[in-house]
């Protein structure tokens, strides 16, 4: 069953940002690269994206799924509109769209081990 699983935060101050949720939570981050850091606890996990080109205007939801394309063919036949296509990052690969209200989502696939 397709479920929220990630919500991945703008963060326009990274470095502030990411000290601020370590400290308040006491949220171990790991760094995917210099200006990403995320939570692997396995639940709903939190990632910061501090890369303005890549990051999303509001938090993204993610929702995980077991097929990437059927997901894909979904949105678009329900009138979804993809805003970035199909990408890999580490540990699956995904893409964004917006839903009719222009609520920007996105939709990921865990990489097969």
């Amino acid at each position: 069953m397709a479920r929220p699983n990630f919500i991945e935060l703008p963060a326009r101050e990274y470095e502030k940002s990411k000290a601020f949720y370590e400290r308040v939570f006491a949220w171990t981050l790991t760094e995917f690269g210099p200006s990403y850091a995320c939570t692997l606890s396995g639940d709903v996990d939190i990632g910061l994206q501090g890369d303005s080109r890549e990051a999303s205007a509001a938090p993204l939801p993610v929702i995980q799924v077991d097929d990437l394309e059927a997901a894909l063919a979904a949105v678009r036949q329900a009138g979804g509109t993809i805003v970035k296509p199909i990408f890999a990052f580490p540990g699956g690969r995904r893409f964004q769209f917006l839903d009719p209200s222009g609520n920007e989502l996105a939709v990921m696939a865990a990489e097969e081990a």
